[in-house]
């Protein structure tokens, strides 16, 4: 065997120089035409990919420039330690010795990350089961997973890598990690501030030297992203505050020699305070100044404020929207008078050119149907671009609820100036929720319930629920599905039915049952974007079963009318709601009107409730609740107000403090039958959760609950109500909204239930 090249060990650091030295060592071969082709020291690596690969076929002239190439785009593939050529008469012998290959990837010491992420990443910086084994990688690999520690604070990890040789020319890696302590916080210094105090300043910021609460908020855990935002709402906080020539000069971040600990020193320059002298308006305002004018929210005399600037400026962008001017510029332009310490605004619009909508184009939903989006845009393909249809169907698709995120973006068409499309980005969030519900009392003893809520079922956009109860007394069973386009033009179908076995409180006990099952259908017509009218009409089987102790109410009852009764109840309902957010509303207000009437059947009787809710912002911090509701039922055509229809009062959901539905009229066996008529009072003062920053998610509130249940013919006086006070706990969990309260009477009556701790989630009020 004649050797073509001379056998050089190369590294994948060295293709080059190895590909350099061969075609220099091949010089002296004479050319040759190549016969066959041979592979040699091939373990994993595919023979077609070696083929593939080389410049040469069988019938080829070889010659030392071919070989050179050759040698130069095996290593080119990373795949091997080693290449050599050899010939064997007219054979060409390609021998090859393969790079390790990684068999398994194996951590210690990671509580930050679970393998799974750390893998993730490893995966983006090369580095996998199955790919070879390089040593530049694992320097790579190293540092990428101090990056994952560093975006935690933990600046102090350590990562040393041990390789392991395996079996079939593998290997196994071993990442050992010392993570360390989380770099904490220990001093904010603002400087240079002169108008405002630095504790002022630093309210601003989310970042703070910690609480104790910072191991659930890690608000003393540094994060350049989180300064960043800080830095932008100290900047914010002067803009709005007339300091128009406002910086940041410098920021210094400092750390400790043992990296737990950091100091953060923030250099700032406040300027003079500005006051607006005047706003004027120049360009194409479509003949429609006066109606521009009336959105300008940039007061003169009063101090330069940039959230007033941009306001303005996004009021006329809009307003230009809503005439089709997709494209329309606005600039305000400042004209500022450093002697006098005065600014004046000149606001420049270009409108542009009309255009109309060419396409709608839905992104991110993976599990909605587009249908489902789609219904609810008024913003249709086709027509004249309309800003305001556009917010309207941005707001109706985050209504929904079945997104995180909603946003939606104008791109111009190439090639047609007059059309935009549309993108709409939708970030999908879990759409199942489950509620649950404890409370124990003398009389109930533990009470569990239970509910399963799926509100975008297989991405149809329709809800299937299911409540559950299981207290002693008072046991519940509904299964129940909406369709909210159960017509094209937006009317909701509800079907439902359930069965309610129930037994009023009482010392006493007693084994009769009142047990109610039925099933309705109920229709919700869209009146207007925030107004819905429902109708529907149920079908109902009520049953007493008598025992012993059975209230007096109800034996009458039974006396009268029978021990079985049904009945066709018509229900009828109204609702708008304009909260801000249905899970931790700040502003805005939901009110619900719903009546039942009942003509068909052997019960006879009208039964109404209103309830309304209204949420006022104080600030970015705080917020003020009220919910009142009031309720009322008379029986119709001489006959009395069926007893198993009452109203219940007291607990979660009306007045805390007392035991669930123990308020009201009580029979003469002791047992407690509701009333005809309810009064609910509720106050609220919502507040951040201490150390928690202005984290929404949790969040305490002090509040204040009465109320007051009549019976039918009962004179409605003051001595009736109860009364209680307290403070709870807000916090969205996982499982949903959970709120604990702790309620001690204020006006209460001799034999009231008392029960100062109750809690519940998925429920507001």
């Amino acid at each position: 065997m004649t050797p073509l090249l001379h056998r050089t060990r190369l590294r994948s650091t060295a293709v080059f120089v190895a590909a350099a030295l061969a075609s220099q060592l091949a010089l002296a071969v004479d050319p040759f035409t190549v016969r066959d082709i041979r592979v040699e020291g091939l373990q994993r690596v595919e023979p077609g990919t070696v083929f593939g690969s080389l410049p040469l076929r069988v019938g080829d002239t070889y010659n030392d420039e071919k070989g050179a190439a050759a040698i130069r785009a095996l290593f080119g593939l990373g795949l091997f330690n080693d290449v050599r050529l050899e010939a064997s008469g007219d054979v060409l012998v390609v021998i090859v010795e393969e790079r390790p290959t990684v068999a398994q990837i194996e951590f210690a010491g990671n509580r930050e990350f679970t393998k799974e992420v750390l893998q993730g990443a490893l995966r983006d910086a090369g580095m996998a089961a199955g790919r070879p084994y390089d040593k530049a990688l694992i320097d790579r690999a190293e540092q990428e997973l101090k990056r994952q520690y560093i975006n935690r604070s933990l600046y102090g990890a350590e990562v040393q890598t041990t390789v392991t040789p395996v079996a079939r020319n593998q290997v196994n890696l071993a990442f050992n990690i010392t993570e360390g302590q989380p770099a904490r916080i220990k001093d904010i210094h603002i400087v240079g501030n002169k108008a405002f105090s630095e504790s002022r300043l630093k309210d601003l910021f989310e970042l703070d030297t910690g609480g104790w609460l910072s191991w659930y908020t890690k608000s003393n855990q540094y994060s350049r992203a989180k300064l960043n935002a800080d830095l932008e709402a100290l900047r914010a906080f002067y803009l709005t505050r007339g300091y128009l020539d406002f910086k940041i000069d410098s920021t210094q971040v400092a750390m400790s020699p043992d990296k737990e600990s950091m100091s953060i020193t923030v250099n700032i320059s406040e300027g003079e305070r500005f006051v607006v002298s005047g706003v004027r308006l120049e360009g194409n305002y479509l003949d429609k100044e006066d109606e521009f004018k009336s959105l300008v929210t940039i007061k003169p005399g009063e101090a330069y404020n940039a959230d007033q600037v941009a306001e303005t400026v996004k009021a006329f962008t809009d307003q230009f929207g809503n005439y089709g001017y997709a494209f329309a510029s606005v600039d305000a332009d400042t004209e500022v008078d450093s002697a006098s310490r005065r600014v004046a605004f000149v606001l420049k619009a270009n409108p542009s050119r009309r255009a109309y909508v060419r396409r709608i184009n839905i992104q991110g939903n993976t599990k909605t149907r587009d249908e489902v989006i789609r219904r609810e845009f008024r913003q249709f393909e086709s027509s004249w671009y309309d800003g305001e249809k556009i917010k309207l169907s941005r707001d109706r698709v985050d209504r929904l609820g079945f997104f995180t995120d909603v946003s939606i973006t104008t791109a111009e068409v190439p090639g047609a100036p007059d059309q935009v499309d549309l993108n709409v980005e939708v970030k999908e969030k879990p759409t199942g929720s489950v509620q649950i519900g404890a409370g124990y009392s003398s009389a109930e003893k533990l009470a569990l319930t239970f509910g399963l809520t799926q509100d975008n079922a297989f991405g149809s956009g329709n809800r299937l629920d299911l409540q559950l109860n299981t207290g002693k007394f008072n046991r519940t069973l509904v299964v129940g599905a909406t369709d909210p386009y159960f017509t094209a033009d937006g009317i909701s179908r509800t079907v439902e039915a359930y069965y309610r076995s129930a037994k009023p409180y009482q010392d006493q006990g007693g084994n009769y049952t009142l047990i109610t099952m039925g099933g309705g259908l109920k229709f919700g017509v869209p009146v207007t974007e925030m107004d819905t009218v429902y109708l529907g009409l149920n079908a109902e089987r009520t049953e007493i079963k008598p025992g012993t102790n059975i209230p007096a109410a109800y034996l009458a009852y039974a006396e009268r009318f029978g021990y079985k009764s049904t009945s066709f109840p018509l229900t009828v309902g109204w609702s708008r709601d304009t909260r801000d957010s249905a899970l931790a509303p700040n502003d805005g207000r939901y009110q619900r009107l719903s009546g039942e009437l009942g003509l068909l059947g052997d019960a006879r009787y009208v039964k109404t409730n209103y309830q309304i809710q209204q949420y006022v912002p104080l600030n970015k911090q705080y917020t003020l609740a009220f919910n009142g509701e009031l309720g009322w039922g008379k029986g119709l055509s001489g006959q009395p107000f069926p007893v198993f229809k009452n109203f219940f009062s007291g607990g979660l959901g009306s007045v805390r403090g007392f035991e669930q539905s123990t308020l009201g009229p009580r029979d003469v066996t002791g047992a407690y039958i509701g009333g005809t008529r309810k009064i609910t009072l509720n106050a609220e003062f919502i507040t951040p959760f201490p150390g928690a920053g202005n984290d929404r998610t949790l969040r305490m509130f002090g509040f204040v609950d009465a109320g007051a249940l009549f019976g039918d013919g009962e004179k409605m006086a003051g001595d009736g109500f109860r009364a209680s006070a307290g403070v709870g706990v807000s916090w969205i969990s996982p499982l949903g909204p959970l709120r604990f309260a702790f309620a001690v009477p204020v006006r209460k009556k001799t034999g009231d239930r008392i029960e100062k701790f109750q809690f519940q989630i998925g429920t507001s009020f």
